[in-house]
């Protein structure tokens, strides 16, 4: 038997409605009133039995012999928050109970910390009838189920004097509860309620599919908060007090008065009010006087009140969840007590909640508000949906939530056994997108998706682990459709474009309601923590809305100081950037430095940097029309071509060529591989393979033959496997190796700025962001190899990313056949950096060069740019050091280039 069995009322009767039968078909008026005292009392019966049996499952439930959890719980939370003097108050009636415990009474209950979980799973298994009731009227029970909550922590802090022992010892793990229930520093609970936090296993409810049969029902629904209100107080109940007479009553909040019929007894304690509406205090007085104290004579005692925290947030639907060419929903969100300042911009939440309704501030739940009559008028009968939370679990990022069967796992880490592991995945990124000048990007985009090791120091400081990509060159190279690939495979993934994007838009904005308050509201790159942000057109952003990114780029956080509103933000995400050079194309006359048209500042926050050029080569070109003819003419017959959607192929399956999605859609449908064809009409079909088993047979198939490609699910999964369970360190060795490295490239570009007399400067400067980007680009190396240690070869591979990315984009000068060999592809068989590097034109080539063009051009003439070249040329200059030496001339003034650089005047 318990401890405590002598008190304890068992009671699984009147937990359901019971049914009644009609007396007559004849019934009157007066009959109907009867039979609402009836239902009303037959509901105040119901409840009290749902509160008892609340009640004796948090007393009783336990797991195993001796290990009740709840009324540890309830211990441990009483504990922490709850320290006050012991208080005794046996009242019953629930007016006199909540003025005890208010404020301004003295108590020790705070109903902001009152809180603690209970799974639904317990309440199942304790008894399906009690987890019906939450299921089925939650908004109902919940409320009893709080003040249950509390009833049962006061019997396990009361005391029970020698008397009241009970006669027969206790068995062995009953004596153990009652020891530890009998602290001599325990204090006696004297609150009415405790918060009910509630999880639980449910199948989730996306938010675009909430409608109105879902009302006053349990959901669990995902997604990522993106704006969060302040939090205000909300009255839970008041104490009024008339002018006149002095009488004083509580209002509860469902607007029922103590001491009259509706109001007395506890059924008033689980009155609970709506979020967004406010209480209906008495127009006459209900003292034994009324009608000396006129009309509305009551006024509000706020110390002798109590309240509670409130917040109201919006909930959205998470960028991987919103179907394609659909506007993300998100819906208003409630939160109170302990759930307030729990979920900042940006975090990913799962929430259990009660959708309901309210009314807004217009009489309607359109949108026209108050000042739309038409609205107004039509209207009346529309309600605004929103949830109120009662549980609420955060993710701290999509890797740390990812659940693998075992058979992925099995099959993950075969393939993580394989050598070739590097080569298999590389070709799975964009497999349609073919061509040996592909893959090293193709490379940088792999290292970009499993990142590196993020590390906190001792002193507080974190170090990223992120990696950031650039892509830059000419037009119609498959950059965005890259990018494109990039946030399709990504756990987390956000595209936008920079044209249409702001600063506030890709960081975090401050909103003001419709009370006129701010509230902070994140943008692209806060909704895509623990993912990646692909921006297309990066240069076509205004310079101020790029520096806005540069703290999220290299910090990773995201600070906001507007409106009153001082708070940081997490933007824990990779950045995949691609852009075109200043004038549309990558001009071969120019320096690396005058075709880059970004910043240094932000150049060096980029880990890769790739010079994407569109080389006009003879067999590149025959191969690329053979691949656009085979497509459009395999695309002719009706049957969706090789893509199988109806539609041209593009880059991947269902992307039509000239479908005017971007400038680069043209090429990626040239570059599509005979061999990767087929592999692309897979990815584009609609075969379910998002299943584990489906992931699991596709990743073991590719173990074990070593042919193939993943498919997209599969990639997805395996990285946020990776992600997950492996971070690489490096060693001592890699470490030196590094190190040495890192001295040698920067005395070769010391070695180039000096050898060119100190006039011209890197176009990328070589920094310590670099050495760490090398470090981050080795562990995400080892990474996919699920290796705990950065090897040799991963520091190898590491420099010769970033020789053949940033080291060359830096060096690109006038002469192009010394960054690119005639397939378009860099030099590799070179290993040292300087062997890449454009020989700069001397100083006495300059200035006879210089010297040349005042001669041909005259003060105010105006000619054009190439035939100036041509005649140098035809005079034995040098072309490339003519058009630097012009372009010189036009950085110092004497020179102005006009028609898109096509003619030149020459002004002094």
């Amino acid at each position: 038997m318990d401890f405590d069995e002598d008190r304890i009322y068992y009671s699984h009767q009147n937990l359901h409605q019971p049914t009644t039968t009609a007396a007559g078909s004849g019934a009157g008026a007066a009959n109907a009133s009867n039979d609402r005292d009836v239902d009303e009392e037959e509901r105040a019966v119901n409840l009290d039995a749902l509160r008892r049996h609340f009640r004796e499952f948090l007393r009783n439930y336990r797991q195993g012999p001796n290990r009740y959890i709840y009324r540890d719980r309830l211990l441990r939370m009483h504990r922490r928050h709850h320290s006050t003097l012991p208080a005794d108050n046996d009242d019953d009636d629930p007016a006199q109970s909540a003025s005890a415990s208010s404020a301004g009474g003295g108590g020790d209950w705070n109903p902001n910390k009152s809180y603690i979980h209970v799974d639904l799973a317990h309440v199942g298994e304790y008894d399906a009838a009690l987890l019906g009731q939450l299921m089925s009227r939650p908004s109902e029970a919940l409320p009893v189920f709080e003040v249950a909550a509390a009833d049962a922590l006061h019997t396990l802090s009361f005391r029970p004097s020698r008397t009241d022992l009970p006669n027969e010892e206790p068995h062995d793990g009953e004596a153990n509860a009652y020891q530890s229930n009998q602290d001599t520093n325990l204090k006696l609970f004297t609150g009415q309620s405790i918060q009910i936090l509630i999880r639980g296993n449910l199948t989730p409810t996306p938010l675009r599919t909430i409608q109105s049969h879902h009302m006053n029902n349990l959901l669990k629904c995902p997604g990522i908060i993106v704006s969060a209100a302040r939090s205000r107080p909300r009255a839970m109940c008041l104490k009024i007090r008339c002018g006149k007479c002095m009488d004083v009553r509580t209002v509860f909040g469902n607007s029922t008065v103590s001491g009259t019929s509706a109001g007395g007894g506890t059924a008033a304690l689980w009155g609970s009010s709506s979020p967004f509406s406010g209480f209906s205090l008495p127009t006459r007085c209900l003292g034994p006087n009324p009608q000396e104290c006129g009309p509305t004579p009551y006024s509000v005692l706020p110390d002798d009140s109590i309240f509670i925290d409130q917040q109201t947030l919006k909930l959205q639907e998470a960028p991987e969840m919103v179907p394609t060419g659909e506007m993300p929903r998100s819906v208003l969100v409630a939160v109170e007590r302990g759930l307030v300042d729990k979920a900042a911009p940006g975090t990913r939440v799962t929430v259990l909640a009660i959708a309901s309704l309210f009314t807004t501030a217009g009489g309607n739940g359109t949108a026209g508000g108050p000042g739309n009559k038409r609205s107004r008028d039509a209207g009346g009968g529309v309600r605004t949906a929103y949830l109120r939370v009662v549980g609420m679990e955060k993710e701290s990022s999509t890797a740390d939530t990812a659940r693998f069967s075992p058979a992925e796992e099995e099959a993950f880490r075969q393939l993580s056994r394989r050598s070739d592991i590097y080569d298999i995945l590389h070709r799975s990124i964009a497999p349609s997108i073919s061509g040996s000048y592909t893959v090293d990007r193709k490379k940088a985009i792999l290292c970009l998706l499993f990142g590196g090791s993020r590390k906190s120091l001792p002193d507080g400081m974190k170090l990223r682990g992120d990696i950031n990509v650039l892509l830059l060159g000419d037009p119609s190279t498959a950059k965005s459709q890259f990018l494109k690939f990039a946030t399709r495979v990504a756990p987390v993934g956000v595209y936008t474009s920079g044209k249409g994007s702001s600063a506030a838009g890709l960081t975090a904005s401050v909103v003001r309601d419709a009370r006129g308050e701010f509230y902070l509201e994140g943008g692209a790159m806060v909704l895509a923590d623990g993912g990646i942000v692909a921006i297309d057109e990066f240069d076509k952003m205004r310079p101020a809305d790029r520096v806005a990114i540069h703290e999220a780029m290299e910090q990773q956080t995201i600070s906001v100081a507007k409106a009153g509103i001082t708070t940081v933000l997490n933007s824990r995400s990779s950045v995949l950037a691609a852009a075109n050079p200043v004038f549309g194309r990558y001009d071969d006359l120019k320096s690396a430095s005058e075709n880059i048209d970004l910043m240094s500042t932000i150049l060096s926050r980029f880990d890769l940097i790739f010079l994407v050029r569109d080389v006009r080569d003879e067999d590149r070109d025959r191969m690329i029309c053979r691949h656009v003819m085979g497509v459009h003419i395999g695309n002719s017959g009706g049957q969706g071509g090789i893509g199988g959607s109806g539609g041209g192929l593009g880059a991947f399956g269902g992307t039509g060529i000239a479908d005017g999605n971007g400038e680069d859609d043209f090429m990626a449908a040239g570059m599509l591989g005979g061999n990767n064809l087929q592999q692309a009409a897979k990815s584009s079909s609609g075969g379910n393979n998002n299943t584990p088993a489906a992931i699991a047979e596709n990743a073991m198939r590719v173990a074990t033959t070593g042919i193939g490609e993943l498919d997209v699910p599969t990639m997805k999964k395996y990285i946020q496997y990776a992600k997950a369970k492996c971070a690489p360190r490096l060693s001592e060795e890699a470490g030196d190796i590094l190190a040495s490295s890192y001295v040698k490239i920067r005395d070769d570009v010391r070695k180039r700025v000096m050898e060119a007399g100190g006039q011209s400067q890197a176009a990328i400067p070589i920094t310590v962001r670099q050495l760490e980007a090398l470090v981050r680009v080795s562990e995400s190396l080892a990474k996919m190899r699920l290796d705990s240690q950065v090897q040799s070869e991963d520091i190898a591979e590491a420099l010769r990313l970033f020789k053949v990315s940033t080291m060359t984009a830096n060096s690109a000068d006038q002469t192009n056949g010394n960054v690119q060999n005639a397939s378009g592809a860099p030099d590799r068989n070179t290993g040292n950096v300087t062997g890449l590097l454009s020989a700069m034109p001397s100083r006495d080539e300059l200035l006879r060069a210089e010297t040349f063009l005042r001669s041909r051009l005259a003060i105010g003439s105006v000619l054009n740019k190439q035939k100036v070249v041509e005649e140098a040329a035809a005079q034995g200059y040098n072309a490339m050091v003519v058009a630097r030496a012009m372009s010189i001339m036009v950085s110092r003034g004497e020179v102005q280039e006009r028609n898109q650089s096509r003619m030149v005047k020459r002004v002094r």
